[in-house]
């Protein structure tokens, strides 16, 4: 091969609001030329985008479409969607040196189009039980997930996922050797905050959805005593800001608990500086839910913040490994009151200290050493001295 590599990166999401494959693109873009295509406008590290206009849907949500996931047809399934529909019209006569799809929604487009380039399946999560909290997720769309995973991932290149567990699921459950890139983020230049005399500021980031429990979070606060207050940063979700409103109406005006806009990625470890405590509580609806490690865990290290989360079994055993925080016995809301309700200031700053030597260590430098290696081995070349 002589010149920059020529790279495809797939994605059904607005790539400029998914920090993971965000960072995924800035190690690619040290090794060629890439091409995105998904959704919203160009990514910084992409060297041309192909916009899905108007977020067409990346599940065959159509008529027919879902009369083939009902039936079982899923291999004519396989490219219905909207989005791969557009998707094949923009990639049509296009080569690729390497391509790399993101979950598993996008591996039969990756595959259809990498006219022999090797493909590097980046799963994220448990495809399978993406949303089987979702009755017809479950019925259709879930039987479709795995029967993608079955038929497509023996035939990648390579294949990652945020954690071990997840890991090792798809290897027993599809055969294929699988390496892990966790959701961390770079290490940031940051010492933890000094905490205000009274007071234990506690801190959320994320999306503003339905099954998130940001419900709990609120209440536990209105019930606590006047030494703890809550911001939230969250991405207004797709109903037009209908459940946000509803959270606010349940905070009841109170001046401990602000909402504030979502903030950059690149922002948020700075933002996030200026708290104690980061928190989270989601009820495991889901296997992914049960084996979460998400961005939000590092997010919250990477601020030098301590943390709540309740019981999951990937970001438990990194809390207890490292001192950073409290892990709740369950998931309601009077356990979540009990435990802030306990904490002290020593707590506070021993879980704001460990958090900071930890940070190291919980960094993406050893998540980009595993991309890196993926690369330069389906590329057969090493990293340019230029990148």
């Amino acid at each position: 091969m002589t010149g920059p590599a020529r790279i495809l990166s797939i994605s059904f999401s607005e790539y400029v609001a998914d920090a993971r494959v965000l960072r995924q693109l800035r190690v690619l873009a040290d090794y060629g030329e890439v091409t995105t295509i998904g959704y919203g406008p160009k990514p910084e590290g992409a060297t041309e985008h192909l916009e899905l206009v108007g977020s067409p849907a990346s599940l065959p949500q159509t008529a027919t479409g879902v009369t083939r996931l009902a039936l079982r047809m899923h291999r004519s399934a396989d490219l219905a969607a909207p989005a791969n529909r557009a998707a094949l019209e923009m990639l049509a006569g296009r080569e690729f040196d390497l391509v790399v799809a993101n979950e598993a929604r996008a591996l039969p487009l990756a595959h259809t189009v990498a006219g022999g380039a090797p493909i590097w399946g980046d799963m994220h999560e448990w495809a399978p039980e993406e949303r089987t909290h979702v009755l017809s997720w479950r019925l259709l769309v879930a039987p479709f997930m795995r029967s993608i995973c079955a038929r497509y991932l023996p035939l990648t290149a390579a294949v990652t996922t945020v954690n071990g567990s997840i890991a090792e699921l798809y290897r027993e459950q599809f055969g294929c050797d699988v390496e892990v890139v966790r959701n961390a983020i770079a290490l940031q230049n940051l010492e933890p905050s000094p905490l205000e005399p009274g007071r234990i500021r506690l801190v959320h980031s994320g999306g503003a959805v339905p099954g998130r429990n940001l419900e709990a979070l609120i209440d536990a606060t209105l019930a606590l005593d006047a030494r703890f207050t809550l911001d939230l940063y969250l991405i207004e979700a797709r109903d037009g800001g209908r459940y946000l409103q509803q959270l606010k109406a349940r905070a009841a005006g109170s001046e401990r608990i602000s909402f504030h806009p979502a903030v950059k990625p690149s922002e948020l470890p700075k933002t996030l500086n200026t708290f104690d405590m980061g928190i989270y509580v989601l009820p495991p609806q889901t296997t992914n839910h049960r084996l979460m490690l998400p961005n939000k865990f590092f997010d919250f290290v990477q601020s030098r913040l301590g943390m709540v989360f309740s019981p999951a079994v990937e970001t438990s055993a990194l809390i207890e490994k490292f001192g950073l925080g409290v892990i709740l016995p369950d998931f309601e809301t009077d356990s979540l009151t009990r435990s802030l309700a306990s904490l002290t200031t020593h707590d506070v700053e021993r879980f704001k200290a460990a958090s900071h030597a930890a940070a190291p260590a919980l960094s993406s430098a050893e998540d980009e050493r595993v991309q890196r290696g993926i690369i330069e081995r389906l590329l057969g070349r090493r990293r340019p001295a230029s990148a």
